[in-house]
């Protein structure tokens, strides 16, 4: 019994279902990490974080919307 090969598109949206539970794990670390600290450097950083993370998250979406269409 052979192996079946995924199709194209289920192998790009399995993909991006992985990096979107990453980013989403990524978004909780540095929100947990945000409300933990108090240097004005750090909190800073945690903002622009959260910000390139949920960009990213949001361009990973519309890609999965259009593999579904």
């Amino acid at each position: 019994m052979g192996l079946r090969k995924k199709s194209p598109v289920s192998a790009a949206r399995e993909n991006l279902i992985k990096e979107i539970e990453d980013l989403k794990q990524a978004l909780e670390t540095a929100n947990s990490n945000f409300e933990n600290v108090c240097d004005p450097d750090l909190i800073d950083s945690y903002i622009y974080e959260m910000n390139a993370i949920s960009v990213r998250y949001r361009y990973l979406l519309k890609q999965m919307r259009k593999l579904e269409v």
